[in-house]
């Protein structure tokens, strides 16, 4: 009798919802609306197709997301980028350390020198990197 018990307070499975959607409709498409639906479909960025039609019939409003694969691939690029230019900075720090720690201060001096010299490099070519974002940003992005 007492296993009887422990079985009936264990619940398994979901829990039943308050206002569960039972009434379903079907609605049949000829080709061209299919493809046109599915178009509105893939543009929304929406998973489950129910919703998007549920949002269409009920007015609420709907994401289109339009993707260009060439600004996906800048964005990529300059992502990867960053992290490389960050790993940089990280690898700079390091490196002055080490130089102060095993060389004299008079050899650690020219050394860092010379690395000054290609850090001020690397920064013309981040500024150049920056306005080419933005000269991107202006072209290809503002306009939509």
């Amino acid at each position: 009798m007492n296993d009887q018990n422990n079985k009936k307070q264990q619940k398994t499975g979901r829990r039943p919802k308050a206002d569960p959607a039972k009434i379903r409709y079907t609605i049949s498409f000829n080709e061209v609306e299919h493809a046109r639906f599915l178009g509105l479909f893939d543009q929304s960025g929406m998973t489950v197709k129910a919703h998007f039609i549920t949002s269409c019939i009920f007015g609420k409003t709907i994401k289109t997301v339009k993707l260009d694969k060439g600004t996906m691939d800048f964005y990529m690029r300059l992502t990867s980028f960053h992290s490389q230019f960050r790993a940089v900075g990280v690898n700079y720090n390091q490196i002055v350390k080490l130089l102060y720690t095993h060389f004299s201060d008079k050899k650690a001096a020219s050394l860092l020198f010379k690395l000054e010299k290609q850090t001020i490099e690397m920064v013309e070519l981040f500024k150049k990197v920056v306005q080419l974002t933005e000269e991107f940003n202006q072209k290809h992005l503002k306009n939509e």
